[in-house]
């Protein structure tokens, strides 16, 4: 199956239209045309339906496919160049915002840097295609448990640090003067939802036997900062990691003691990586 022809069927099909995938690719719409239905004579199925355009029942199911196959190749291509790439060169990190704590900051090179605040979810395919050197992902876990990531590319992953959980509150609310909460009791709170800012609701209620958990407020955004301003505000509870639940102004952070989880950050790298993210990979193992 042609890489190129299948690109061009996720564009059409992501975007709906033949002239609209033809501009954001750089072809002429008769290209697109002949792309899918080279694509179509291949594969011996329609796959797209053109008034409306959308998939077909085959399209849907090669759509499934499509993502992970051209996220390999990119993958793939990257680990190439990397490999033929010079040892010095710069670091791009990327990190889930949760992830960046004192001790990863402080481990950072003092120049030639770019750190890259990203969705938890982006992070691996980011490192799988070469836009990152090296990843930072975190997540809700049970003490010592590996985190689960999707599966992108060959990736290579290590804890690099672990610390409690706890739920930020107002300094008003009736929970602030206890000294721990189990999840269980506050599955029916008003919770903000901010699945790329705090620990995401997916995760609490998965530790609560998939219930409960409902949303308030959603915040789709990476800024912990303002996250933390939603909580003491009274808009609904969040999960943080310690770290960053301590010493917001108008809050108070109650750890959470059942069950027992943990806030959990590993490192993700492809191949091996040289120079500058070498050096912070193995500051980070080393001191975990």
């Amino acid at each position: 199956m042609d890489p190129h022809l299948l690109r061009t069927f996720v564009a059409v099909a992501r975007l709906a239209s033949f002239s609209e995938a033809a501009r954001e690719l750089g072809y002429t719409q008769s290209a697109v045309s002949q792309h899918i239905a080279a694509l179509e004579q291949d594969l011996g199925a329609p796959l797209l339906g053109r008034r409306p355009v959308a998939p077909t029942a085959a399209g849907e199911r090669l759509l499934e496919h499509a993502g992970p196959l051209l996220l390999r190749l990119e993958a793939a291509r990257a680990e190439v160049v990397r490999m033929a790439a010079a040892p010095e060169h710069g670091l791009t990190l990327a990190a889930a915002p949760t992830a960046l704590g004192s001790r990863v900051v402080a481990a950072l090179p003092v120049a030639g840097v770019t750190v890259r605040v990203l969705p938890r979810e982006a992070i691996p395919a980011a490192v799988a295609t070469g836009t990152a050197d090296l990843g930072l992902v975190d997540g809700l876990a049970a003490p010592s448990d590996p985190l689960r990531l999707p599966d992108v590319a060959p990736l290579t992953t290590h804890g690099v640090g672990e610390e409690p959980v706890c739920v930020l509150v107002p300094g008003t609310h009736p929970l602030a003067r206890r000294t721990g909460l189990r999840l269980s009791d506050l599955a029916d709170a008003r919770w903000l939802d901010a699945p790329d800012a705090g620990l995401p609701l997916t995760q609490l209620r998965a530790a609560n036997g998939g219930r409960g958990f409902r949303p308030a407020l959603r915040y789709e955004g990476t800024d912990v900062r303002v996250l933390t301003a939603l909580a003491a505000a009274g808009h609904g509870l969040t999960a943080l990691p310690r770290s960053a639940a301590s010493g917001v102004p108008g809050a108070v952070a109650v750890p959470v003691s059942r069950p027992r989880v943990v806030h959990r950050t590993e490192l993700v790298y492809a191949g091996r990586p040289g120079g500058a993210a070498a050096r912070l990979a193995d500051v980070l193992v080393e001191r975990a």
